[in-house]
């Protein structure tokens, strides 16, 4: 079987921050890396849980909801895939990704989309944690530009 994309990327050199997967048809797929892999730290379930309550929730109520195709956790647990539409300039997606951090940040309540009506795994959540990852990765992306969206060599 051929490779996929995503396991040709060198995991020794990437570092947090985020990257342009992929691109197929008009759907542009980036990587939100949220840790630095094989480092021993990965991203704690409940709190990558309610992130990608939180992730999807806000970026399918912007005025870009319909640029939206998927948002959610990679299975090794160190980022996030973030999909859209190639309409979306890659400035736009930078920026809708910080804003999502702060919304994150700032967020308090009921996390949307967690009752045990509404949800597969309802009483795994942590918003606290989930802040936490948010809080680091608005500062990592704070000065974020479209020409850092390549994967380091």
């Amino acid at each position: 079987m051929k490779r996929i994309a995503s396991f040709c990327i060198n995991h020794d050199t990437l570092t947090e921050g985020m990257y342009t997967s992929r691109v197929d048809g008009d759907v542009i797929t980036y990587d939100i890396r949220m840790v630095k892999p094989n480092h021993g730290e990965y991203l704690d379930p409940p709190a990558l849980h309610t992130f990608e309550h939180l992730f999807a929730t806000y970026v399918r109520n912007t005025k870009y909801s319909d640029e939206i195709v998927y948002c959610g956790p990679m299975g090794c647990r160190t980022g996030f895939y973030f999909l859209v539409r190639d309409t979306m300039a890659q400035e736009t997606a930078i920026a809708l990704v910080r804003e999502t951090m702060q919304f994150i940040c700032d967020f308090e309540g009921t996390i949307p989309g967690s009752a045990k009506a509404e949800c597969g795994n309802y009483l795994s959540h942590d918003l606290e944690g989930a802040k936490r990852m948010a809080e680091k990765m608005r500062d990592v992306l704070a000065d974020w530009t479209p020409a850092q969206l390549v994967y380091p060599e």
